[in-house]
């Protein structure tokens, strides 16, 4: 009797664990719910409608024609194209220029602002304004500083130069052009890491810095000690966002150069909109944004990894 009244003590104290558990793992999943639905609407049910329509022949405009499935045609035709491939190059180009360029300068103007400046605040928001400015209006500015011979930028490189350098065709040379854009872009697009950044640095605790100033060390010792180390997740976040945004290049080279000088502007997402909408061939422009999407995946998961690897 005594062990069959503990046995059943046991078991009464028991259910309500199961039960809490049960609870708590159907609340997660109720929290869980609206991010899954999001993103199975927004990210894979768009991708795997993508997927069928590289498979496809289908035009932009509906034809009376039927649509016919041409399997991996779209995927071999666009591997043997040589633009798809300069189109590859380019956008590659620019994202390894990007990001020192777009990252390094968003870093050091975080470090500014996060020091105890006189309207530090107002400093902030002028440094933030032209991230949420317009691409279009901030190429339209741009353009016009780039203009060739007489834009505002050939003008100041003369004067400084005293007229040893002649005016620059930013937009127009082959060798300037991606160059150009890069300034641009760094331009347009910093202020929101900045912003990534200055949260990092305020997410680091004073205390780190109060100590390492007890044990001595210096400005240099506490930034690469205790600085660099707190920042290290943001790190991660930044290059990962920079990289998907580089890829994604598209309004600048549609506005400014629409893809030349001799196509040494010439990106993957401007190929695939120029292939959509131009030439009408939604199928093969599809194909072009299922190869984009893996590409950006695989270099997003590969830089998570080494930064792992490096206890980034």
């Amino acid at each position: 009797m005594v062990m069959q009244q503990s046995t059943s003590s046991t078991s009464v104290r028991k259910a309500p664990v199961r039960r809490h558990d049960k609870g708590r793992a159907m609340q997660e999943a109720a929290m869980l719910a609206p991010a899954v639905v999001l993103l199975t609407l927004f990210l894979i049910l768009p991708f795997l409608l993508s997927f069928w329509t590289a498979m496809t022949n289908q035009p932009l405009v509906p034809r009376p024609t039927p649509i016919r499935f041409v399997w991996f045609n779209n995927f071999i035709r666009m591997f043997q194209d040589d633009l798809f491939w300069t189109a590859l190059w380019n956008v590659s180009r620019f994202t390894f220029w990007i990001i020192p360029a777009q990252c390094g300068l968003a870093f050091a103007t975080a470090l500014l602002l996060h020091q105890k400046l006189p309207f530090r605040n107002l400093l902030r928001g002028m440094f933030f304004l032209p991230a949420i400015t317009s691409m279009v209006v901030v190429c339209v500015i741009w353009g016009t500083l780039f203009q060739y011979p007489t834009g505002p930028f050939n003008q100041i490189l003369v004067f400084l130069s005293g007229g040893a350098i002649q005016p620059i065709d930013w937009l127009g040379d082959p060798q300037w052009a991606m160059f150009s854009l890069v300034l641009l872009s760094a331009w347009q697009a910093y202020g929101f890491q900045m912003i990534v950044y200055l949260a990092g640095l305020q997410g680091i605790p004073d205390e780190l810095y109060d100590a390492a100033k007890i044990d001595g060390a210096n400005a240099f010792r506490r930034f690469w000690h205790v600085t660099m180390p707190g920042l290290r997740p943001t790190h991660v976040f930044v290059l990962v966002i920079t990289t998907i945004q580089a890829f994604k290049l598209y309004t600048q080279v549609a506005i400014l150069t629409q893809g030349g000088p001799k196509s040494s502007t010439e990106t993957v997402v401007h190929y695939m909109v120029r292939a959509g909408f131009e030439e009408q061939k939604m199928g093969y422009a599809s194909a072009v944004s299922v190869i984009l999407f893996v590409i950006v995946l695989v270099i997003a998961l590969i830089q998570r990894q080494l930064l792992r690897r490096f206890d980034v």
